[in-house]
Formats: C-alpha cells, sequence, structure tokens
C-alpha cells in the first residue's frame, strides 16, 4: 500500500484519467493525502470545536452526525447546553455538506453513486484510551458496522485533522485482499446462508427485528466482515507480527481511504472530523479489488443478494 499525496496544484490541475487513476488507487488499498486540505472549515468552527471536551472517554467514541435526519448522537449532555449543541450540529451538517460537494466533484468516476453515510468529530485524545477490546482505535482492524449492513458498498471516509499543532498518528498494514487470505478460509471463513436462513431473516426484517436482533439485517458479507473486525482486533499474533507502515497526518490536512480494505489503527491525535460515503459495487473503477469480489472467490458463492441495497439505520 501506499499514501497518494495530492498538492492543491495536482489537484487544481487534475485531467478525467489522473482521477480515474486515483479512484483505482484507492480500492487498491492505497491512501489519498491532501497536505493542504481541500474542504474549507471556517475557522470560527474549529475554535468552537477546539473548545469542546466528552468527559466520560468510555461513554462514546465519538459524536456522530446522521446528515439524513439531520440528527447527532453521543454527545456529552454532562457538559453541552442546548446552545452549544445547537451550534455543533451546524457545525456538522455544513461540514458534511462540504466534504460531500467535494467529493461529488473530485470522484467523478463515481458520479455520486453513494450513500451519504454518518459524519463524526472526534474531541478525545486516542493514546491511552481505556475501551473494550473491539471498541480500540490502537488496534488495526479493517472496518464494518454492527448495525449499519453495506451489503456490498465499499466504506470510503474522508478525515480532516484540525488540531492546531499535532499530528494524528495511524499505522496501516496491507490490504484486504492480501490480510484475508492469510486466515481465510482455514481460521475464519465466509458463511452462505442457506434458504432457511434466508427466509428467517426476511421474515424477521418484516416484523421489524432488525433494530432489536442486527445480525437479521446482515448479508453473508456483512456478517464476514463484522466477524473479522473482531478477529483482527483479538488476534495478538497478527497484531505484532503483521507488516506495519506508520503515517503522521500533519495539523491542518486530510486523507481519505476504504476503510474496510486498508487494515488501520490511531495511536495517538485529538480533534478530528470525518465523513463517511457507502460506494455501490456498480460505481467501483476496479471492483476485482473489493473486499466483496475477494470473498465471494474464496467462497465460491454470492455472499449478498443484492448488491449496494442499503438498510437504514
Amino acid at each position: 500500500m501506499a499514501v497518494i499525496t495530492i498538492s492543491a496544484e495536482a489537484l487544481a490541475g487534475r485531467s478525467s484519467e489522473e482521477t480515474r487513476q486515483w479512484c483505482a488507487q484507492l480500492e487498491a488499498g492505497d491512501i489519498l493525502y491532501f497536505p493542504q486540505t481541500p474542504v474549507q472549515i471556517p475557522q470560527d468552527d474549529i475554535t468552537f470545536l477546539l473548545g469542546q471536551q466528552q468527559t466520560d472517554s468510555s461513554l462514546h467514541k465519538n459524536i456522530a452526525y446522521k446528515p439524513n435526519l439531520d440528527k447527532l448522537s453521543g454527545v456529552d449532555t454532562k457538559t453541552a447546553n442546548a446552545q452549544a449543541v445547537a451550534r455543533l450540529q451546524t457545525i456538522m451538517r455544513q461540514y458534511s455538506r462540504t466534504v460531500t460537494e467535494f467529493l461529488t466533484e473530485f470522484l467523478a468516476p463515481y458520479k455520486a453513486n453513494w450513500q451519504l453515510d454518518y459524519a463524526s468529530f472526534r474531541p478525545q485524545e486516542e493514546e491511552g484510551r481505556d475501551l473494550p477490546l473491539r471498541r480500540r482505535n490502537d488496534l488495526l482492524h479493517t472496518d464494518a458496522f454492527p448495525t449499519r449492513p453495506t451489503h456490498g458498498a465499499r466504506i470510503l471516509r474522508f478525515f480532516n485533522n484540525i488540531h492546531p499543532s499535532r499530528t494524528r498518528d495511524w499505522v496501516v498494514s496491507d490490504p484486504f485482499a492480501k490480510v484475508v487470505k492469510q486466515f481465510a478460509p482455514q481460521q475464519i471463513a465466509p458463511r452462505v446462508d442457506g434458504a432457511f436462513v434466508r427466509a428467517a431473516k426476511a421474515v424477521g426484517r418484516g416484523i421489524g427485528l432488525g433494530a432489536a436482533i442486527p445480525s437479521i439485517k446482515r448479508s453473508p458479507y456483512d456478517d464476514f466482515m463484522m466477524r473479522f473486525h473482531n478477529f483482527l482486533k483479538e488476534n495478538p499474533g497478527f497484531q505484532a507480527e503483521c507488516p506495519k507502515y506508520n503515517f503522521n497526518f500533519p495539523p491542518g490536512s486530510s486523507w481519505m481511504a476504504y476503510t474496510d480494505t486498508v487494515p488501520h489503527a490511531v495511536l495517538a491525535g485529538q480533534y478530528a472530523l470525518e465523513q463517511t460515503f457507502l460506494v455501490r459495487p456498480q460505481a467501483l473503477v476496479a471492483p476485482a479489488s473489493s473486499p466483496l469480489k475477494v470473498l465471494e472467490e474464496i467462497a465460491g458463492a454470492p455472499l449478498v443478494g443484492r448488491p449496494g441495497t442499503f438498510f437504514s439505520a
């Protein structure tokens, strides 16, 4: 894997061929890095965000903004008054819109063929966080959502380091296609739903059990990705022995990655913003490198019913 640096000059002078190549590199497991963020965030908004701090780091990893509902979650009500919450919601709404506008133009080959997912504000210091093992950010993992299955869509994330002086320190490993073949199917295998299981899940969704039993919403693909997320975090041999590449993203920079493909961990840093998109399989420039295609090759069978079909949160 590699970090592909895109300067402001390269961004302004890009060709359609370069943009398509950047998409292919993203999909294969590279990180696109912008030393100078292409997303403008007003300084007043940054100053406000730098003044926010969750008092209980075990309560929530971050504050989430749900664009489709225009709703915040994860706010520490012990320290935030109604006026501050309203200001935070306004900032997150604008951040989400600004990132979406930039990526709609920048990732032109996708033609916005995605679903807008959550944005997040991450005010906690990452180094030394006391969290349960499966929620730890400092352990290498690929992303999967317990309650929001993607059904084969890719998890694309755009990050901003808004800390005034500190880097945000990542460590990453080899892309999914290489890592998963070390363990699947010998230690962790894709499971294909039989007719009875598919029918039972359909009934469960039909009577509204998805919120109470998240696994009902998952395709075999989502089931594997969730188990693989946990498998990597719980595997001390992988954490100790896998190839590691360290990157320190400076203040004022942005970067983006398919985090279902790039095993990643955050070792240190505070105050970051992030916007997530779920990119449909039919939009991909290099679909053969997607986790879905890699896993279906291992399983020898389809792992989603209707690729790119999303369930609401």
